[in-house]
């Protein structure tokens, strides 16, 4: 079985039971001073089973089945299943960090979602196929485009603050997979430069 479609099943199945149990979202939520106070520390990554409503599961999982489905076989060949599931499961753990950090001492403060994980899968794509051919919305965009607006916006976002989304994930997040790739097999890079200087559209 896919990887991937697992992560894809059990995110699901503990979202959808969560919507129904605010116990059990209580308990997997990302919540500094359960951290702090109890040593829950699982919530790191248990955050990232859950999400606020079904279009934030739909898009995170839609988008994390195309593309980790893409970046399975890569992953599988340099450091098998347990290392690919430890990939995903360290991007939840690495774009969530720097905020935990900064809001630890917030009691207010909730962050949920498998959104910086599926940028780290994305952003490995996009490593490797830089002008691969994404649908944004329907509209059809290079990757390496969408990964530039995809980072400014996201700064932009972040630092004006005018949302509840934790960009701050998405780019840590983003960040993480780029690293990964390269640390795992550093020829990536020349082929991310050779991708990026000869793109298949000019012929």
């Amino acid at each position: 079985m896919s990887i991937t479609l697992l992560i894809v099943a059990i995110t699901v199945t503990v979202s959808l039971l969560a919507f129904n149990d605010p116990r059990l979202m209580e308990r997997l939520i990302l919540w500094p001073p359960a951290i702090q106070r109890a040593g829950q520390y699982y919530r790191l990554v248990s955050y990232g089973l859950i999400h606020g409503d079904g279009m934030h599961l739909l898009f995170n999982m839609v988008t994390l089945f195309f593309f980790g489905r893409a970046m399975e076989p890569v992953f599988l060949h340099y450091i098998g299943a347990t290392g690919y599931v430890l990939f995903y499961a360290g991007g939840l753990l690495v774009s969530i960090l720097p905020s935990y950090l900064a809001q630890r001492g917030n009691a207010s403060y909730r962050s949920l979602g498998a959104s910086g994980a599926v940028s780290a899968v994305l952003f490995a794509f996009i490593l490797v196929q830089p002008w691969a051919m994404l649908y944004i919305f329907f509209i059809p965009a290079p990757a390496i485009v969408f990964a530039v607006i995809y980072v400014g916006w996201s700064v932009w976002a972040e630092r004006s603050a005018r949302d509840n989304v934790n960009h701050s994930a998405h780019l840590w997040g983003a960040a993480y997979g780029v690293l990964f790739m390269l640390m795992m097999e550093p020829r990536v890079l020349r082929l991310f430069w050779h991708e990026l200087t000869n793109p298949g559209w000019l012929g």
